[in-house]
């Protein structure tokens, strides 16, 4: 190996090879220093409020948020004007033509609504939400109600104010009752039913507080689960029911409220013989000595 070592040529490097390589070094050298220079000589405090983290929304392609139907100036101008030609053309393409009209808009301007004609049956059901807010803080809906059961205002119960309450959201639908089948059909559409049930869940929230339903309980969800099964059937009688002032439909709706406490009274007294018959079984097991 010496031997091989001595008598091969050995490879000689260009000097201006060797003297950039030196640069080189010496320029990395300097970078390395400076960086532990100011690591060491600039020290974060602990004291000092960190850079808070971009907050990000949870996203799941399962349970995708809801999208909201609250709407800008000109698409409320639009959808304001065309309700009044929804009785004449139903929630149509050209109601919303006609609405965008009315309000000074072009034709085109309908595009503003991304979901076109459910969009229009979205700010029917929250107006209407709306004007039965506005009647009960008048005063005049419930002094009515009163005065068709002789009664005084104070003397209703929670009951018969939601009873009231139904029937009156129920009788708005009047003006619209030949076009509300469509109206049903399109909610009933399967990316239109969680939005959909989210307005009826807001509508017997509203109606069971506007009653003097205050109480915040296990059956908080139950009470509005009925209401809302209770109104939404009401509709489709409402829809084939020919008689004036909808008088079949308020007959089914005071069926229902009686079925519904018909229900809970047997399974009041079912409850009430399951526990008499759990408390004697109790009471047995012990005069035998069992250790109850």
């Amino acid at each position: 190996m010496a031997y091989l070592a001595r008598t091969l040529p050995k490879r000689v490097l260009d000097p201006s090879l060797t003297q950039s390589i030196r640069q080189t070094r010496s320029i990395s050298t300097r970078i390395l220093q400076s960086t532990s220079i100011t690591r060491t000589t600039q020290p974060t405090p602990r004291n000092q409020p960190r850079t808070p983290l971009p907050h990000r929304t949870y996203h799941s392609a399962l349970h995708a948020r809801l999208p909201d139907h609250s709407y800008t100036n000109s698409q409320t101008a639009i959808l304001t004007a065309a309700l009044t030609h929804v009785p004449a053309h139903g929630f149509s393409a050209t109601a919303l033509t006609l609405g965008a009209r009315d309000a000074g808009f072009l034709d085109v301007s309908v595009q503003l609504l991304p979901r076109g004609e459910f969009d229009l049956i979205l700010f029917w059901l929250a107006s209407r939400r709306g004007l039965l807010r506005g009647k009960v803080e008048e005063g005049a809906l419930f002094r009515r109600i009163a005065a068709e059961k002789g009664k005084d205002v104070h003397e209703l119960s929670v009951e018969e104010r939601v009873r009231g309450l139904i029937l009156e959201r129920l009788r708005m639908n009047a003006e619209v009752k030949d076009a509300w089948q469509d109206a049903l059909a399109q909610m009933s559409l399967l990316a239109n039913i969680p939005i959909s049930l989210t307005e009826l869940h807001a509508l017997a929230s509203d109606i069971l507080t506007l009653s003097g339903d205050d109480a915040v309980d296990a059956a908080w969800y139950t009470r509005r689960l009925a209401v809302s099964a209770i109104y939404a059937s009401a509709e489709v009688v409402m829809t084939r029911d020919p008689t004036p002032d909808l008088v079949d439909t308020a007959a089914f709706v005071e069926r229902r409220f009686e079925d519904r406490k018909a229900l809970a009274d047997k399974l009041t007294g079912i409850g009430q013989c399951a526990g008499f018959g759990w408390n004697t079984a109790i009471g047995l097991g012990r005069s035998w000595g069992l250790k109850i």
